[in-house]
């Protein structure tokens, strides 16, 4: 259907019945590298980050659903309309992989269930993504807010006694890396022996998965972290300061680059504070510590330390907002920017040598291949 693609996944063919974040940025990911990627979606309405705004852009169109579908086409089909149902079984017969993202339970009633369908189509990679797997959490909504709260990410981010949410849907991105992951590691299977597989993912392994040295700490050592700011709990100095003009990050993850952090800051003496002299007794009087850094940061302002300490090799920079990020990815050469026919988007974070990512379309409108795709699904096929 979209033989002139090139890439690394090219020639792949991915049916997209998921919506909102972790299922659309899983696809993207894969189009960008040459997937044939058909985004199924309900008639009249689409996707729900179709109507999410503000913001918008200048034609309309949600700026969430513009982040996570570019290179995609789009069919709307009513998946309880028989004739609409027929289509969409096809359209899987013909595919190397679906993604989905519905409550559990509802494509197997929909007829287009992992085990219907592979009967059809053995090599199928199936992804099913939800919020809180197939068993007892299976009626617990998908979104990304419940699963930070009750998978722990809140009551370790913000400060003590009050529970923050990330401030991106870090779970559904998280999930989203997850799924395209499997899926390509279901697709190296079905390489080598030519038998897919169903791929699952939840909303709550992910986050519990991505957790790392806090979940490890509950796990292998029966310590529950606690919030803790900005601090890290197991490094210092790591953390915000306060220069003259604004905040700014330390991040001295060693201790060598805490004895260059104090040399670069006129304070030799810290170094040789026996408070200071090894991370273990830095964790253990970081307030002391915070106090002293803060009373000589405050002598200049965030940019000269900022050059200072990065020359002398100690990790660190302000804080910047989304427009000083993207700034910062430009001045550092980084291309973090793609023009997708006038969209500007976020570009895709893998670099390649020899296959790179493409941007071959702007994300869809509501059925804008609709006649497209069924009258291709209504043909025989190859």
């Amino acid at each position: 259907m979209n033989s002139r693609v090139n890439g690394p996944l090219s020639g792949l063919l991915v049916a997209d019945f998921s919506r909102v974040l972790a299922g659309p940025y899983a696809t993207m990911l894969l189009a960008d590298l040459g997937a044939d990627v058909v985004k199924v979606e309900r008639p009249g309405t689409g996707d729900d980050t179709r109507a999410w705004g503000p913001p918008f852009a200048p034609d309309g169109t949600a700026t969430y659903f513009l982040g996570v579908n570019r290179n995609k086409r789009s069919v709307a089909l009513d998946l309880r309309a028989p004739e609409d149902a027929a289509l969409a079984r096809e359209l899987v017969r013909r595919s190397d992989v679906v993604v989905e993202n519905l409550l559990p339970g509802t494509m197997d009633r929909l007829g287009l269930g992992y085990e219907t369908v592979r009967a059809a189509n053995p090599g199928l990679v199936y992804c099913s993504i939800t919020g809180f797997g197939d068993g007892p959490g299976a009626a617990l909504p998908g979104y990304d807010l419940l699963a930070q709260a009750v998978g722990g990410l809140m009551s370790v981010t913000g400060e003590p006694g009050s529970p923050t949410k990330a401030g991106v849907a870090l779970v559904d991105v998280i999930t989203g890396l997850h799924a395209a992951f499997g899926i390509l590691a279901a697709l190296r299977h079905r390489d080598a022996t030519g038998e897919g597989q169903q791929v699952s993912v939840s909303l709550l392994t992910s986050l519990l998965s991505g957790l790392v040295n806090h979940a490890s700490a509950y796990l292998a050592a029966g310590t529950v972290p606690q919030a803790m700011g900005n601090r890290h709990p197991s490094i210092a100095p790591y953390e915000v300061f306060d220069a003259a003009d604004r905040p700014m990050v330390i991040a001295a993850g060693n201790d060598r680059q805490f004895h260059s952090l104090c040399t670069a800051l006129g304070a030799p003496e810290l170094a040789a504070d026996d408070r200071f002299t090894t991370n273990e007794k830095r964790v253990a009087h970081r307030e002391a510590l915070a106090s002293e850094l803060n009373a000589r940061l405050a002598g200049a302002p965030a940019e000269d330390w900022t050059a200072a300490l990065t020359a002398a090799g100690v990790p660190c920079g302000p804080i910047n907002d989304l427009a000083g990020a993207f700034a910062l990815a430009e001045a550092l050469g980084v291309d973090a920017v793609a023009d997708v026919e006038g969209v500007r988007q976020s570009a895709h974070p893998v670099r390649f040598g020899s296959t790179p990512a493409a941007y071959r379309s702007a994300p869809p409108g509501l059925d804008a291949d609709g006649d497209a795709v069924r009258a291709w699904l209504t043909q025989p096929s190859s």
